[in-house]
């Protein structure tokens, strides 16, 4: 298995619609992309960065993921990536 690690910086004046969008755009999203096994998402105490890590059955699709998530939000949106990498899974618990 292979995961994907992304770090957003999150407008804290726009906190609530950046919550919003991870809800109703960006997890449907990534459920929906092949080989997705499970994700996490998580925001800083102070509301200005936000982290990810998403499982992936296989190498190939945690890179055709993190394409994506190099791209980025649309313009305009309450959050920008600042880091998107794969790493291959070498323990669980």
């Amino acid at each position: 298995m292979h995961v994907i690690v992304v770090t957003v910086a999150i407008d804290p004046a726009r906190a609530d619609e950046a919550e919003a969008m991870l809800h109703s755009t960006v997890v449907p999203d990534v459920k929906q992309l092949p080989g997705f096994v499970s994700g996490t998402w998580a925001r800083s105490a102070d509301g200005t960065k936000g982290h990810s890590v998403v499982i992936f059955e296989n190498e190939d699709a945690a890179n055709a993921a993190v394409g994506q998530a190099r791209q980025g939000p649309p313009s305009g949106a309450p959050v920008k990536t600042l880091y998107a990498e794969v790493y291959e899974v070498i323990a669980q618990a």
